[in-house]
Parts: structure tokens; C-alpha cells; sequence
């Protein structure tokens, strides 16, 4: 059995005693290659979850490990420097190039100059932007899709242990969000990186991953495949987020029959 990419034991957060906590006793592992999607709404304790793995929120109890080693017995800035992060927005340095943007990760790390150029080149290329169009221009000059390529490139720079993405493709419009979700599912079954993403869409968790755990009010309520979901949901909470992919897809199946029938809508 291979050791887990990720692993949270137990894990609750509160932030006030008077409160209730924003994450509650949640367990769940990440295999090596997998992709992980945390869904839920607002508050549900997603968000929360995702950056408690890096340590950009410390947990009140429990424990999280990345390739079977506790992250409190790791210096938090090197946890974040092995751990890539993609967000919404992307988060580019306005007034750094594309290639100094990749190259941010590997330089704080001590490479060569000479390993992080090639390195560079090679994630640009990876992420169809060819180096020697791409590698000097701003991210002003690019557009949302392209950014987010370079916003890729950067998270896997320094060969990270695994991937956490926090709603990476929120900003972007509905064909090219498309397209670069289907990038990024290409990429990341070629380099069988392990990723953890946050979303709030469960479409889009269904396309994208391996497994999904939902989160309510802090709590996990389901963990599974994207098909056990839409074949037994845990409960009423589960079974009305996924009732959404489902209708969409019915509604879709419902107008193609109608059109080859010669029916209208």
C-alpha cells in the first residue's frame, strides 16, 4: 500500500471556544496521482481544510501529514516551498516576466541558474506557451487562459510533493475555463502529480476528480468516486449538490433527443 500523498487525521479547526469550529474532525487521504475535489458552500470548511495542509492556518487538533511526515515537525516555509499552490486570480507578479514568475519557487530553493532556466523552458513548453515567445513577456500581455498556464508552470516549478488549487478556475470565462480544465486534467495525469482543489461547482468536481469530499458546516459528509456520489449520496445535503451535474446533464440529453427527433425547445 503506497504511502498517502496527504493525509488529515482528525483535524478540527475553531478560531473563538464560543464558536462553533470551522472544521470538525475531518479524515481523508490523498494517494499518489490522485485528484482530490473539496466541495461544499460557503462555510463549509473547504477552504479552511485545503490551507491548514500547507500551514497557512494551523489546526486545533488532528493531525496532517504529506508523504507520511507531520507538518508541524516541518519548517512552514519550506512545507509551502514542496507544496505547489494555484488560486483564483492567478496571483502573478504584475512587473515580473512570465519566466521570472516560474522561476520565483526554485530561486528561493538555491537551484542554479542554469537548472531554472531549463527548468522554465521546460514547464512553458509543458504548458503549450513556447519559451521563446512567452518566457519575457508580462502577464498583462496575456490573456486570462495564459495566465493560468503560467499560474500551472509556477505551482510545479520546484517538483512539488503535491498540488493544493483554491477555485483556480473561478475568473475565467465558460469556454476558456473549459479548455484550460481539460489542460490541466492532461497535465496533470501525464505527470501523475497528486492535487487537492477546492471548488464550490460540483461539475466541475465531477469532470475533474478522482474523488470528491463534500463539507458541510465543517463536517466531511461523503468521500468517494464522483459515480458512488451520484449512486448513493450519504444524505439530503449530499444528494442536492449532486443533483446539479445530473440535471444538466439530463437537460442536455433531453434537447439532443428532441433535435434528432426534429422537435424544438
Amino acid at each position: 500500500m503506497p504511502v498517502p500523498a496527504i493525509s488529515l487525521e482528525n483535524v478540527s479547526k475553531a478560531y473563538a471556544p464560543d464558536k462553533p469550529p470551522a472544521v470538525r474532525d475531518v479524515s481523508l487521504e490523498l494517494m499518489p496521482g490522485e485528484v482530490l475535489a473539496l466541495v461544499g458552500g460557503s462555510g463549509s470548511g473547504k477552504t479552511t481544510t485545503l490551507k491548514m495542509i500547507n500551514r497557512l492556518i494551523e489546526p486545533t487538533a488532528g493531525t496532517i501529514r504529506v508523504q507520511g511526515e507531520d507538518v508541524t515537525a516541518i519548517d512552514p516555509v519550506l512545507l509551502r516551498r514542496s507544496i505547489g499552490y494555484a488560486f483564483q486570480g492567478v496571483g502573478l507578479f504584475p512587473h515580473l516576466t512570465v519566466g521570472a514568475n516560474v522561476a520565483i519557487t526554485p530561486q528561493l530553493l538555491g537551484w542554479s541558474a542554469e537548472r531554472i532556466s531549463q527548468r522554465i523552458d521546460e514547464l512553458l513548453t509543458l504548458v503549450d506557451l513556447p519559451p521563446e515567445t512567452y518566457r519575457d513577456r508580462l502577464p498583462r500581455e496575456l490573456s486570462g487562459g495564459q495566465q493560468q498556464r503560467v499560474g500551472f508552470a509556477r505551482a510545479l516549478a520546484a517538483e512539488p510533493r503535491a498540488i493544493l488549487m483554491d477555485e483556480p478556475f473561478g475568473a475565467l470565462d465558460p469556454i476558456t475555463r473549459d479548455t484550460v480544465q481539460t489542460e490541466f486534467r492532461q497535465l496533470q495525469q501525464s505527470l501523475a502529480v497528486s492535487v487537492v482543489i477546492v471548488t464550490h461547482d460540483m461539475t466541475e468536481a465531477v469532470l475533474l476528480a478522482d474523488r470528491i469530499a463534500v463539507m458541510h458546516e465543517g463536517e466531511l459528509r461523503q468521500l468517494g468516486t464522483p459515480r458512488e456520489l451520484l449512486r448513493q449520496p450519504a444524505d439530503d445535503y449530499v444528494a442536492q449538490l449532486i443533483e446539479t451535474p445530473r440535471r444538466h446533464s439530463d437537460f442536455i440529453e433531453s434537447l439532443m433527443k428532441n433535435s434528432a427527433s426534429g422537435g424544438s425547445q
